[in-house]
């Protein structure tokens, strides 16, 4: 997650508002003043090994922008992969504007890669800082066919020291409808909370350790029920923060 001052049939939709932020890019950009500056930042959140119950999993939350303090265009993506085999990976191409000393708006689209067939979103949110160091993001989507979901998102870091650092996040997902095919029942679809403590080598590089908690409910779990899948798990995590 990035701190700063900081589909209907969507196919056409989400790709057209990725479109028009990927437009204006070039012209915000220009428009930067010298004073302003063009900057950029790479942040891997979780590059991490996960003992999961299906078996070893790789999970990754990447994201990055490139522009000023007003305007920058962003990407993000998620994903898992466990035993060589992705189950989950989403990208998001979005267009952000400052509206506060600690808050901004986004908007652009989501592709969704796995699970099921690839899909397309238009994404709509906010993301800012409520209190230092508490991190937090809320996306509302529109999918094709006329799905939708939100997903809200926070992250704190304590600092115990000056080099290492306890980390909880939380992460709620949303669902307009059922959707069978990606295992998504509408309400509550599911919960992750996580607890992270890292060491920070230095302010590009960290290692850390932690324990992860999801847990589905309403249709979702009952989907899960049907396929003799568990829904609630924990496991241990190692991964490696990197800011660049």
């Amino acid at each position: 997650m990035t701190t700063r001052l900081q589909r209907p049939s969507l196919g056409a939709t989400g790709l057209a508002v990725g479109l028009l932020a990927a437009l204006q890019l070039p012209q915000a950009l220009a428009q930067t003043t010298p004073q302003d500056g063009l900057d950029y930042e790479f942040l891997a959140e979780r590059l991490e090994w996960q003992d999961a119950d299906e078996g070893n999993a790789l999970h990754w939350d990447l994201n990055g922008w490139i522009g000023g303090e007003v305007d920058r265009f962003e990407l993000r993506s998620e994903g898992e992969r466990v035993d060589g085999h992705t189950e989950e990976a989403e990208l998001q191409a979005l267009w952000s504007h400052a509206i506060a000393p600690r808050w901004s708006t986004v908007a652009g689209a989501r592709q969704d890669f796995k699970p099921g067939e690839p899909q397309t979103w238009a994404a709509l949110g906010v993301q800012g800082e409520p209190l230092d160091d508490l991190e937090t993001e809320f996306t509302a989507f529109l999918g094709e066919a006329g799905q939708s979901a939100a997903r809200l998102s926070a992250e704190y870091d304590i600092e115990l020291t000056d080099r290492l650092v306890l980390q909880p996040l939380a992460e709620v997902n949303l669902y307009g409808q059922d959707d069978e095919e990606r295992g998504v029942g509408s309400g509550l679809g599911e919960a992750e909370l996580a607890l992270l403590l890292r060491y920070e080598v230095c302010q590009q590089f960290a290692p850390y350790l932690g324990v992860n908690w999801t847990r589905a409910y309403g249709n979702t779990a009952d989907l899960l029920r049907e396929e003799d899948e568990d829904v609630s798990e924990t496991s241990l995590v190692a991964g490696v923060r990197l800011q660049f």
